[in-house]
């Protein structure tokens, strides 16, 4: 608010009012705000623009978990070249490229949706029975879960058909975004009116949590599915924010973190473990004319990488299997030799974004602010250990922002244009997951006033605001009331003077 008086003459008060601040905003380990999460109330299906919505505004699991974890500064294994070579030499030449497999799809469901019995015919003692009689676990299964490969797989067979019939893999997951659970099984099938599967297992999506050290899931690996597919939203956006499950042909009897399980009976040699981790080299140049998909998937693996989750026949990666995506575009990753990756040591479960000392970052209170005229950011970071490089970065907003300085906590930023814009603050020490907080400024073009006698009138012109405005005159300060003298689209005024000593205000919009 800005006051500008003449004594003994008149006086104006130039006023105007913004929105109030907005709620704290989720942040993912992206850096991308996160939008609300709509509350599911009916089953959904994955490819779908209702499972967009849901899924792009989850966290799944929290940022500093393995799936989520930037290992793009990780240093390499020493037998990193030896063991890309047992991984090339195991397949086909034609299958030791980056292949793209449209299996895993999944159902979201609300967290009231009934349970049903599930029959475990394989594994049932590795499996969650969530409170069902051994070997039948109770899982929130919907009438169109969909199954491993439906629909680009199937040969045109109808849901139904797909999930009563036998053949591949047929890993089924199905998440409660509300309750933030994915339940996930290998080999389900509907019999006759009843489900079954290989095995079953339920994943904490809020948690860090594994399961029990020796145990397999709907993945050889003992990993989750969900969190490790990409996803057509996340693809459209251009960039995929997690690491991806990565199927090799023969691996060690051995699985690190976070793996709880090993499928093989290879006890020495340079095979990956369960849960080796491969990063796409930094050095591989992405063609510009590749597609917004390519360059998604290999963004994500020079900056997330890739899990060794299972054995198979091609060096691949989990794609959703939807139509949606446009005929091709994934057709350029399979000119990519598993020689242009490198395998990197893994951090453990108390190293990495989970070691103690992680910076915070504060972006300070939402604010409103002049069009314009420099304004103080209070941003703070804490920290503990090695100092973080702090940036300052326009997140959203209809003009530009013109920073004094953006690697200072403390500094300034310009408005170019009214509006309401999101700045956000990052802390990155190399080692944790990077802190984020953000911040919104509501810019408004302040209205400047100028005031000129002319005889018995007084003529009032501003700049700034917004039509229409209202011109409003008191005699005292602090004012009882205010009275509307003329309200106008214009941005000048004449009045008579009718009081010694008057004041006025210009209220825009």
């Amino acid at each position: 608010m800005k006051h500008h008086v003449v004594p003994g003459i008149l006086g104006l008060l130039v006023w105007f009012a913004f929105p109030p601040t907005a709620a704290a905003e989720r942040i993912n380990q992206e850096g991308r705000i996160l939008g609300p999460l709509p509350v599911v109330t009916n089953d959904i299906l994955f490819d779908t623009s209702n499972a967009d919505a849901v899924v792009s505004a989850m966290q799944i699991f929290p940022v500093t978990n393995p799936w989520n974890e930037c290992i793009s500064n990780r240093p390499v294994l020493s037998n990193s070249t030896a063991m890309i070579a047992e991984i090339v030499k195991d397949l086909n030449t034609n299958r030791a490229v980056l292949t793209p497999e449209f299996e895993m799809n999944f159902a979201l469901v609300p967290d009231n949706q009934p349970l049903v019995p599930i029959q475990f015919v394989t594994y049932p003692g590795d499996s969650d029975l969530n409170g069902g009689t051994y070997p039948y676990g109770l899982y929130p299964i919907p009438t169109n879960m969909p199954i491993e490969s439906w629909p680009v797989g199937t040969g045109g067979q109808t849901l139904y058909q797909w999930q009563t019939n036998t053949g591949g893999d047929r890993h089924s997951i199905v998440v409660q975004p509300g309750a933030g659970f994915s339940w996930e099984t290998w080999q389900a099938q509907l019999v006759g009116t009843n489900w079954q599967a290989g095995n079953g297992a339920i994943f904490n999506l809020n948690s860090n949590g594994l399961r029990p050290d020796g145990l397999t899931s709907g993945d050889a690996a003992g990993f989750p599915m969900f969190s490790a597919l990409v996803r057509y939203d996340e693809a459209e956006r251009g960039m995929v924010e997690h690491a991806c499950r990565l199927v090799v042909a023969k691996s060690l009897k051995a699985h690190i973190y976070p793996a709880t399980h090993d499928a093989s009976s290879i006890t020495s040699g340079n095979y990956p473990a369960m849960g080796q981790r491969l990063r796409l080299k930094a050095s591989f140049i992405v063609p510009s004319g590749w597609t917004k998909e390519e360059k998604a998937v290999l963004a994500g693996l020079k900056k997330y990488g890739a899990m060794v989750a299972d054995n198979g026949n091609y060096f691949s990666i989990s794609v959703t299997p939807e139509d949606r995506w446009p005929a091709g575009c994934f057709n350029d990753l399979t000119s990519i030799s598993a020689t242009n990756f490198e395998v990197i040591q893994t951090t453990g479960p108390n190293e990495g974004p989970r070691s103690a000392g992680a910076p915070v970052a504060g972006a300070g209170p939402d604010q409103a602010v002049p069009v314009g005229v420099p304004v103080t950011l209070p941003g703070v970071v804490v920290f503990s250990n090695t100092p973080p490089t702090i940036q300052w970065k326009q997140y959203s907003g209809p003009g530009t922002v013109t920073f004094g300085n953006a690697a200072l906590t403390n500094t300034t930023a310009t408005f170019s244009a009214p509006g309401v814009y999101t700045l956000e603050l990052s802390a990155d020490d190399s080692v944790h997951a990077v802190a984020y907080d953000a911040a919104v400024y509501t810019a408004t073009s302040a209205i400047n006033l100028s005031i000129a006698l002319s005889g018995t009138n007084v003529n009032l012109v501003w700049t700034g605001g917004t039509a229409p405005f209202t011109v409003q005159a008191t005699t005292t300060l602090p004012a009882g009331s205010w009275n509307t003298v003329v309200t106008t689209n214009a941005q000048s005024v004449s009045l008579p003077l009718t009081s010694a000593t008057e004041y006025f205000r210009v209220q825009g919009q």
